[in-house]
């Protein structure tokens, strides 16, 4: 029997670290190892735990120690207020996780990014290659902080050739069970829109966030990658597809309030999870080297992420979650297409339990 790969899932107490690791815990030639400061609050079966934090100065010896081939970095904290306390975490964390996994040997890293990077301009090109400037806007914490993590590993890179490092640009994620810039934005009863302005958007649904980060673990592709559905939709349709009444806002309001971020700004924050710039100019990553190099697509398109999501949502205020799960359309179809694979011979035949298993 061929000895199984040691992968290492920072963040696994945390929402994107507990589903990749339970990702890559079916595949049976992986060790998966979670490190957290907290134990995922639900068991993943398979999982072998270590409680440490990324800062931990021993990290470089459990890296030796366990053996470990492949670290995915997914312990990252999205504030939108500036901290140095989230900074140290996100950016200082990450450096100092990537300087750990270079002095141990470890072969590979992969790291959840954004295409936020790159900012949201009136001069931007129509699609965004990963070579592209990172101008992104500081004004928000997490933005500022995958921007300096994008430029270390710009420089890592060069430092440090033998490593496989891989980043994925994610376009705004939408699901119904994440918690992101774009879902809060979109759950908010009015969603607001700079007047004048309707630029074009990219979604990715989460679980094809997840998969990606799977494939990237799975296979040697080094690189920075942009990962979005195919389909870019203008930010009026994206409200529409959701459900969501047109709120229109001066734009100078909107730049005004969050200058309120300070002190009183919870309410502006609540209404622009999303700084200005990303609801007024446009940001459309290109894809070419996701699908020719990465060789990932997506599951989903944008629209059809856009109607699970506004499904959910309408049904979350009148019903509990498992009724919520038993009148979804979309988890019904999906079942009957894995249950028509298995009778074919395609895939392995799913239990009843398992049918429900991506669903929280």
């Amino acid at each position: 029997m061929a000895e199984r790969r040691v992968v290492l899932v920072t963040g696994v107490a945390g929402y994107w670290g507990s589903r990749v690791a339970a990702r890559l815990v079916t595949e049976a030639d992986q060790h998966v190892i979670g490190l957290d400061v907290e134990r995922p609050a639900e068991e993943i079966k398979g999982l072998d735990f270590v409680q440490a934090d990324v800062r931990n100065p021993l990290l470089v010896d459990l890296l030796k120690a366990e053996g470990v081939d492949t670290v995915c970095h997914l312990a990252f904290v999205e504030s939108i207020r500036r901290s140095e306390s989230v900074f140290d975490l996100n950016v200082m964390g990450t450096t100092r996780l990537l300087g750990a996994c270079a002095e141990a040997g470890v072969r590979k890293v992969v790291l959840r990014s954004s295409t936020a990077v790159y900012g949201a301009r009136p001069t931007n090109p129509a699609f965004l290659t990963e070579d592209h400037a990172l101008r992104g806007s500081k004004r928000y914490g997490y933005t500022r902080d995958m921007v300096e993590i994008a430029a270390f590993c710009n420089g890592y890179c060069r430092r440090v050739p033998e490593m496989e490092l891989t980043v994925l640009r994610f376009a705004s994620i939408i699901g119904p069970a994440a918690d992101t810039p774009m879902t809060r934005f979109l759950r908010e009863p009015w969603a607001p829109s700079l007047l004048g302005f309707d630029p074009m958007m990219q979604l990715i649904h989460e679980d094809d966030v997840v998969e990606a980060l799977a494939h990237a673990v799975l296979n040697g592709v080094p690189g920075v990658f942009n990962a979005a559905a195919v389909d870019a939709l203008p930010l009026s349709k994206i409200r529409g597809l959701a459900g969501k009444a047109l709120l229109p806002v001066f734009h100078p309001f909107a730049y005004w309030g969050l200058g309120l971020l300070g002190s009183r700004g919870l309410q502006v924050s609540r209404c622009l999870p999303m700084e200005p710039d990303y609801l007024r100019f446009p940001w459309v990553s290109d894809l070419t080297k996701m699908r020719e190099e990465l060789g990932f697509e997506p599951r989903y398109t944008a629209e059809e992420s856009l109607a699970e999501f506004a499904e959910r949502n309408r049904l979350r205020r009148y019903l509990p979650e498992s009724a919520i799960l038993a009148q979804s359309e979309k988890r019904l179809r999906d079942i009957m297409e894995q249950r028509g694979r298995a009778r074919s011979g395609q895939d392995a035949p799913v239990s009843s339990a398992e049918e429900g298993g991506d669903y929280d």
